[in-house]
């Protein structure tokens, strides 16, 4: 290598090979991304587009380009969506990142039982599914993940007065955080 006058006769620093490599992953990314876009700018009148999407054939046309937002699911992809979630949250997050529940930092064994929590954990989920791919976010994207979605998750959903708050070792409430019915100042007591 010494001998190759291209090489230039220095060491690189383990920080910046990294941060060369996350720039090369978000450089193949962006180009992939201008390459979708202008596929489809260059079509003529939609033509080459509609093309493209009926050789994909019509399956591809009903299906989302990203995973969607759980709660905005109907039953069967609901089912489907929480049934994988489910899996992410028993066989990685509890085993990985959750200790044992406290009085401060809650937990429910029947988590899938609360909307709040279904929603917020499948929104850490999809980051994770997302920043974990070094081919689109480099070396970087698990401690962006950590710090950015994680750790702010479990800011909300664990404390003692978060939506998991009423449960406690052996006993699950799921509508412990509902509003109790509260008297309308439109209406009034018939006497």
């Amino acid at each position: 290598m010494a001998d190759d006058p291209d090489v230039p006769d220095f060491e690189v620093p383990v920080g910046l090979f990294q941060d060369l490599e996350d720039l090369k992953a978000e450089v193949t990314r962006l180009s992939a991304q201008v390459k979708t876009l202008t596929d489809g700018a260059d079509a003529d009148a939609g033509e080459a587009f509609a093309d493209d999407a009926a050789d994909a054939g019509e399956e591809a046309e009903d299906e989302p380009q990203f995973p969607p937002f759980i709660l905005l699911l109907d039953p069967p992809q609901y089912d489907d969506e929480l049934r994988a979630l489910i899996e992410w949250v028993e066989g990685v997050l509890v085993p990985g990142y959750l200790a044992e529940p406290s009085a401060d930092a809650r937990w429910c064994h029947l988590w899938f039982e609360h909307p709040v929590v279904i929603a917020r954990l499948h929104a850490l989920w999809l980051a994770w599914q997302e920043l974990t791919d070094p081919a689109t976010c480099g070396y970087t994207g698990p401690s962006v993940w950590h710090r950015d979605h994680l750790d702010p998750c479990m800011r909300e959903l664990r404390p003692s007065n978060g939506p998991m708050a009423g449960c406690t070792k052996g006993e699950h409430q799921i509508d412990h955080r509902l509003p109790g019915i509260v008297p309308s100042a439109w209406s009034r007591a018939e006497d």
